[in-house]
């Protein structure tokens, strides 16, 4: 796929770059051989390939989901500027 000055002064223009008319042949060519390349990789056979999130294979560790922690709101209201009734007070905001 070859891209002309046009095309790339449209995709400038969504991408809200504003180009000089200048660079618009050199960003042409530059986006061109790109998109060659993009279309090279498309010809690559990947059949039977699984896809992957990374080159590395691992799993992530994982823990119990149980609460070890807590229980005591009183201390955390303690450092709170304004609580009442076991909860924090904050300024009203929205009028």
């Amino acid at each position: 796929m070859s891209l002309d000055k046009d095309t790339v002064k449209k995709l400038a223009t969504l991408a809200r770059l504003d180009l000089p008319e200048a660079e618009l042949t050199h960003l042409a060519g530059e986006l061109s051989n790109i998109m060659q390349f993009v279309e090279q990789l498309g010809e690559v056979n990947t059949d039977g390939v699984a896809p992957m999130t990374s080159v590395a294979h691992m799993t992530l560790p994982r823990r119990k989901d149980e609460v070890t922690d807590g229980g005591y709101p009183e201390r955390v209201l303690a450092n709170a500027p304004d609580a009442m009734d076991g909860f924090y007070t904050v300024p009203k905001v929205v009028e």
